[in-house]
């Protein structure tokens, strides 16, 4: 499985598995399907939204880490 960075495109990760919706939803990204999502990183949409984007891309690797 892929490894997830801050540097991603947001919508990248959502190609590699549309589960991780739902950490971004519970980590306040609540615009997933927002058309900057698919041009922005996880970086990126962290500082905008005040989100801990280590945080965040640990949370996904660990989702990430349980379908292998």
């Amino acid at each position: 499985m892929a490894k997830v960075t801050s540097e991603m495109i947001i919508a990248d990760v959502l190609k590699i598995d549309r589960g991780t919706i739902a950490i971004f939803m519970n980590n306040g990204m609540h615009c997933i399907g927002c058309p900057s999502s698919s041009g922005e990183s996880i970086a990126d949409a962290c500082s905008i939204h005040g989100i801990d984007p280590e945080k965040l891309v640990r949370e996904l690797n660990e989702y990430l880490a349980t379908k292998e």
